[in-house]
């Protein structure tokens, strides 16, 4: 064991791969810096660049991506990662709109899709599986917060983001509707409608996309000088929305207008809505987002903010083959949405 004061010998220790971190450390920038330098964003300063590149040279940092082009190790496969319940990925027609449009655009290239659904961090397995060769790249939908394995495949493939994602440490293409707007869209129809009590049951609190929503509803409620109604989580599941519906009618009797996030949402909440004896939507006016077959699917036809799901896939898949082919693109692009209206508000 060498002692302590001795100069250490770094000819032992060059075996180390340096990593992203390391280079983050010798620069002085965070991993977010050195991932954007990496994959050559206009989002840093020239100080900041200069040192990256810098500790690269220094550490000879060779990203995982670089290498396995150098290698030529393409694999003509790229991966849809969900990391969902596999039941609510074939439970909700969103993803069935999603993968058409992905395979769409892969039909007419040389690339195949892989799909991995993963409800939980997916750790060793999938992680090095992504990680390791097997795909060139990977198209993200559904994604929360708590999904930190993200991070680390980001280090390693590309990666294109459904919805921007809730973290820190990525760095990566986005393709996304306004979902603020979509809340403000929703919300503003209900309270046009002279509706006065006026909640929301909205998605996971742990993914972006709900909590845009909400925030877009709560922002056109205060504005008309109301005060919002509960905001109660469904989960994005129609067991969810079934469950937030009940606990809303039993939390606030007196509301008037619903927005709902999701069209699954809705088409549960719906019938509990008529079962309690409330017309819809001469009671009860209800807004629900998407327009995916579950708004005409219900006892009643759902207004619903539209939010081009296909047209989603199909942008992911063009950028991640533009970016592999070496092409550039923006950073991200937003997606039009409109309301759809029908009888329920």
């Amino acid at each position: 064991m060498p002692d302590p004061g001795e100069e250490t010998d770094m000819s032992a220790v060059r075996h180390v791969a340096p990593t992203l971190e390391m280079v983050a450390a010798r620069a002085g920038v965070s991993r977010a810096t050195v991932s954007r330098v990496v994959n050559g964003s206009d989002k840093v300063n020239p100080a900041s660049v200069e040192s990256v590149r810098a500790a690269i040279s220094e550490l000879g940092y060779v990203p995982n991506r670089a290498a396995r082009s150098l290698a030529s190790a393409q694999s003509h496969a790229i991966a849809l990662v969900v990391p969902e319940d596999i039941t609510r990925f074939f439970g909700d027609v969103f993803f069935a709109s999603i993968v058409a449009g992905i395979n769409d655009r892969l039909e007419q290239s040389d690339y195949v899709l892989n799909l991995m659904v993963a409800s939980s961090d997916p750790g060793a397995k999938n992680s090095r599986y992504l990680m390791g060769g097997a795909v060139d790249g990977a198209v993200v939908v559904s994604h929360h917060t708590s999904d930190h394995f993200l991070e680390r495949i980001g280090d390693a493939i590309p990666l294109v983001f459904g919805g921007r994602p809730g973290l820190d440490k990525i760095d990566t293409w986005v393709v996304d509707v306004d979902n603020e707007e979509g809340g403000a869209v929703a919300a503003s129809r209900l309270v046009e409608r002279g509706c006065r009590h006026v909640a929301t049951i909205s998605g996971p609190t742990d993914m972006q996309s709900a909590n845009e929503r909400t925030r877009g509803w709560r922002r056109v409620v205060a504005a008309a000088g109301l005060e919002p109604g509960p905001a109660i989580s469904g989960d994005f599941t129609a067991l969810g929305g079934a469950q937030a519906m009940r606990e809303l009618l039993a939390r606030y009797p007196e509301v008037d207008g619903v927005f709902v996030a999701s069209d699954l949402m809705a088409s549960a909440a719906l019938p509990v809505l008529l079962d309690s004896g409330r017309r819809i939507p001469e009671d009860v006016a209800v807004v629900g987002y998407d327009d995916s077959p579950h708004a005409v699917q219900g006892p009643v036809q759902l207004t619903t903010v539209k939010q081009p799901s296909e047209a989603m896939g199909r942008e992911m898949a063009d950028i991640l083959l533009d970016v592999l082919a070496g092409n550039e693109r923006p950073w991200s692009t937003i997606l039009p949405i409109e309301l759809v209206e029908r009888d329920s508000a």
